[in-house]
């Protein structure tokens, strides 16, 4: 029977399936919005750049919060801090539902990132804390139906509702939902994670903050304001440096407040860089695709959003079979036949034309993301257990921080590519007024080859990530100093 820290035992399935529910609720506001931004912008008369911050604030405001859940984790105990959590994130859904204004819509949707920014960390390392490590993976694996699935729905959903309802729907329907995940909170969370009632340090907070939301808006500006903005590079420069003292500050303090420490094992290390790079290649391929659909095919956003669905079922399903076959092989097999996968289904991508049919798109997509399910979960799991068990929620922070600010990289690097060769490329503007047909054909060329480009980097992440997955160990190795009362009194079957 699976007991508690104070060793009152408790369901654990139901426990579980109570955070899949309102982590899927969570994480699908994520790319909830994708496809809605013209309905927004004609409602509240705003341009494209200032509807990009419905995006742009959320990444930004839940990069902040990750790496504070590590405190948090410790600080108070988890039941409380997932109901508080999800009760934060219920009252930025009623906000954004009832927006009168843009600006109270933005204000809900920074709400529902400072409580997304814990409950996704909670949740895994919740999920990393009740199951022994020899199931880890198969845990992890559900965990990753979740944070794979909701988001790649986003945009199919989004479209839907968009195109037969008002864009309030987008969040109305979430409400409901997170209203009985909450009360059922109440009767199925336990506390689970021990506390050790740390000192939080406000400076490292107010540096974690400024560096990580530099970093991130930096990046998230890329694609509307071009690589030789100096907003762009001062707000990167300025995070980093800012990072950097975070960094040194974390190993003079004897409690820091995110510990960096976890670096000196070089399994969480090479996991998390794997990780970071198929972030870098999933995310970026998954705002580019769409654009070709759209420009090249003349598809409709929600079409183009429905296109990738496949993909996103084909990830949600495999991600559990690949956690179970990570508890039965270890990560190096299965990370290695992932990466291969992953960069033999991009190929193709760098030559698609006018004439590609949608069907090899759907597919080769799908290709893609099988391979990515081999790797994201499997990779995190393997870094994670490779850790003292005491040094989890550090560990779970530092690598979905990093894997925040990899997919704000992904972003910036591919969409500024594909912007700044088809710029390079197109015809002059005259031809457009001697002939509108060849001007046509020829910005549809540097189209594509700005899409050629962009997907060529893609392949480039791929090959690396495929090349260090050869330096994982052969078999999953848990650390030698796990406290296996510490995993009893977490949620393991006594």
């Amino acid at each position: 029977m699976a007991v508690d820290i104070n060793g009152k035992p408790y369901h654990r399935n139901l426990l579980v399936m109570v955070m899949l529910v309102g982590s899927f609720c969570t994480v699908l506001n994520q790319t909830i919005l994708a496809t809605a931004f013209p309905t927004l912008m004609k409602a509240f008369d705003i341009s494209t750049a200032t509807v990009q911050w419905l995006t742009t604030g959320f990444m930004m405001v839940n990069g902040i919060m990750i790496p504070v859940s590590a405190y948090l984790s410790n600080k108070f105990n988890s039941k409380w801090l997932y109901i508080s959590a999800m009760s934060i994130f219920e009252l930025g859904t009623i906000t954004a539902f009832l927006a009168p204004n843009f600006g109270t819509l933005l204000c809900g949707r920074l709400i529902q990132a400072t409580a997304v920014g814990i409950t996704m960390p909670l949740m895994q390392n919740i999920m990393l804390t009740i199951f022994p490590p020899e199931k880890r993976g198969a845990a992890m694996g559900i965990n990753g139906l979740v944070i794979a699935l909701a988001p790649a729905l986003g945009p199919s959903l989004s479209g839907w509702v968009v195109d037969n309802y008002s864009w309030r729907v987008l969040f109305g329907m979430i409400i409901p939902i997170v209203a009985v995940v909450i009360i059922a909170s109440f009767f199925l969370m336990q506390n689970v994670l021990k506390n050790t009632d740390p000192t939080l340090d406000w400076l490292s907070l107010v540096i974690s903050t400024l560096g990580f939301g530099s970093v991130l808006y930096g990046f998230s500006s890329v694609g509307d304001k071009g690589w030789t903005s100096t907003v762009v590079w001062v707000s990167i420069i300025f995070g980093a440096i800012l990072i950097a003292l975070l960094v040194w500050r974390q190993t003079k303090l004897t409690n820091p407040f995110l510990d960096f420490k976890v670096f000196k094992t070089p399994e969480f290390t090479l996991a998390t860089l794997l990780s970071s790079i198929v972030m870098i290649a999933m995310v970026g391929v998954e705002l580019v695709l769409p654009l070709y659909l759209q420009i090249v095919h003349g598809m409709s956003a929600f079409h183009s959003g429905l296109s990738l669905l496949l993909g996103a079922l084909m990830m949600g399903l495999m991600s559990p079979v690949t956690g179970d076959l990570f508890d039965r092989y270890g990560a190096k097999r299965l990370v290695m036949t992932g990466m291969f996968i992953l960069t033999i289904g991009t190929i193709p991508f760098a030559f698609l034309t006018r004439e590609t049919p949608i069907f090899d798109v759907i597919f080769l997509y799908a290709v893609r993301l099988f391979g990515i399910s081999m790797v994201m979960m499997p990779v995190t799991t393997s870094g994670m257990n490779a850790l003292p068990f005491e040094m989890i929620s550090h560990g779970t922070a530092v690598n979905n921080t990093i894997r925040q600010v990899a997919s704000s990289m992904g972003s910036a690097i591919l969409i500024s590519i594909l912007t700044n060769v088809t710029n390079s490329q197109k015809p002059s503007h005259a031809l457009l007024k001697a002939s509108p047909l060849q001007y046509k054909a020829k910005m549809i060329d540097a189209t594509l080859n700005g899409y050629h480009a962009a997907f060529w980097v893609a392949i480039t992440f791929a090959v690396i990530g495929l090349l260090a997955s050869s330096k994982l160990k052969n078999h999953n190795k848990i650390n030698a100093r796990y406290d296996a009362d510490n995993m009893q009194k977490g949620g393991s079957a006594k």
